[in-house]
């Protein structure tokens, strides 16, 4: 347990912006904002979790922090010690820090619990024919096709090794042996063990091909997906949040070239529509799952990620959806690995 009185960095006003909020979080060793009025009272919490929820009930990275703050925060009293520690690390409840208010309500101290081992698994998703890349895969995997300079894979296996990650396991069956060398000459810190797939077994068998991960969940990404998503933030949003699923959104954006009719049930015209813009949650080609779900696929079992989430679904295993603001792209068509070269966002800071 960790103690922070120098809070500064760590406080927000309830009029800041969302995005003004995540840079503070995305510049904090810990990451959650505490949200205080003029006088310094604390008026609610803030963390990636919060605003994620608040992104997937439709607020923008615009709207004001305390439309997403929590409100019904627990807080710690000034010189109670043994009471404090109970609330941050006895309690069933899953907290990872606890402000510590004085009889003012002001914050003079937050609580902080060490953090958990995070994610130890991952499976990548590595054998698929990548074919509407056309030539651009016929002699290559599409992993390992180049972005910024550097092969799609090795941009997904720097981001499992900057959380930490000590197992990685990369589904292969086409170009198998190029993805083989790949991995062979690089001077990984993790450990990394090529799952060979005999036949093509669609976005999800090779679930079934994993090792016992000793109770851990485990994140499957697909190998031609680029993003800076919060990992870590991922796997803290499905241990707090008790989820047997976790599915990674972004945002999708369809306008129509036309204008869109509105009528009533009995076809009379209400309304016209000019070129709207349609916006949904997309599946983003990342999940978080627990070993219950590594159960339900059999060994070379053929399966698909979608039949794999149903299934789950009707087992009623809870499910959660985790709304990605970070920059995600998937490389499925030419036009796609061009505007993630255009991008070069693997070179930013």
């Amino acid at each position: 347990m960790i103690s922070l009185t120098d809070l500064n960095e760590y406080l927000c006003a309830p009029n800041d912006t969302i995005q003004e909020a995540l840079a503070r979080l995305n510049s904090t060793e810990y990451v959650f904002q505490l949200v205080v009025n003029s006088s310094g009272q604390l008026l609610g919490t803030l963390t990636d979790g919060d605003i994620r929820r608040a992104l997937l009930s439709g607020q923008t990275l615009e709207s004001k922090v305390e439309l997403s703050m929590h409100r019904e925060f627990l807080s710690g009293r000034k010189g109670s010690l043994e009471e404090n520690r109970f609330s941050l690390v006895g309690d069933e409840r899953l907290r990872t820090f606890l402000p510590i208010l004085n009889d003012r309500g002001i914050v003079e101290e937050v609580l902080v619990k060490s953090p958990d081992i995070g994610i130890s698994h991952a499976l990548i998703m590595a054998g698929g024919y990548g074919r509407r890349l056309g030539e651009k895969t016929k002699h290559m995997p599409k992993p390992l096709l180049t972005v910024g300079g550097q092969p799609i894979l090795g941009h997904v296996l720097a981001s499992l090794e900057s959380i930490s990650v000590k197992n990685i396991f990369i589904s292969v069956h086409y170009q198998s042996s190029k993805i083989k060398d790949f991995i062979d000459k690089g001077n990984w810190k993790s450990k990394i063990i090529l799952i060979e797939e005999k036949v093509p077994l669609d976005t999800a068998g090779a679930i079934g091909n994993l090792p016992d991960t000793g109770g851990a969940p485990f994140l499957v990404m697909n190998g031609d997906v680029i993003s800076k998503v919060d990992l870590a933030s991922l796997h803290d949003f499905h241990i707090r949040n008790g989820l047997m699923v976790t599915i990674a959104a972004a945002h999708h954006e369809v306008k129509v070239p036309f204008g869109v009719i509105k009528t009533s049930v009995d076809g009379v015209f209400s309304g016209i529509d000019e070129k709207p813009i349609i916006r949904n949650f997309v599946a983003a080609g990342i999940y978080y799952l627990s070993p219950e779900v590594r159960s339900i696929v059999s060994e070379g079992k053929v399966l698909d990620m979608p039949s794999l989430l149903n299934q789950a679904q009707e087992l009623g295993l809870k499910i959660g959806v985790f709304p990605i603001h970070e920059y995600w792209t998937d490389v499925g068509c030419p036009g796609d690995l061009e505007a993630a070269n255009a991008k070069h966002i693997f070179n930013k800071k």
